[in-house]
């Protein structure tokens, strides 16, 4: 596994995770993250010979830095989400709970997902020489 990368990957997690508490709306959000999901399933398939398990690992390393910061910054990330904070109000537990235990699981599938297009991705484009 190259941890490196993952980590260096995970980076669009961070500033995804900031930005969409404080710049980017949810109704526009998917699509950064189609663009996020293209770029970083091109550099696994380049760089990695197990393009399906870096991705769900980034998947996961991603949803750690944004479970993170809508928990962190949990208030000003419903000031600019209404429809979010109105489907918390129906919630069993705490809005902050909720995002920590639903975080994990959203990570869970968009690594699937950045899997799946690494996987993809590896068939399309030459392995980077090394």
């Amino acid at each position: 596994m190259n941890w490196k990368l993952i980590l260096q990957l995970s980076m669009f997690g961070l500033v995804m995770g900031l930005a969409t508490v404080f710049v980017i709306p949810s109704k526009i959000e998917p699509l950064f993250w189609l663009v996020i999901f293209v770029v970083c399933a091109h550099v696994i398939a380049k760089q990695t010979s197990k393009p399906f398990l870096h991705g769900l690992c980034l998947g996961l390393a991603n949803c750690v830095w944004i479970t993170g910061a809508h928990v962190l910054l949990f208030h000003q990330y419903i000031a600019t989400h209404a429809q979010e904070a109105q489907m918390m109000q129906s919630m069993p537990a705490s809005p902050r709970i909720m995002m920590a235990i639903v975080g994990p699981v959203v990570g869970l599938v968009s690594g699937v997902v950045i899997g799946l297009f690494s996987l993809l991705a590896s068939k399309l484009v030459k392995p980077a020489v090394a």
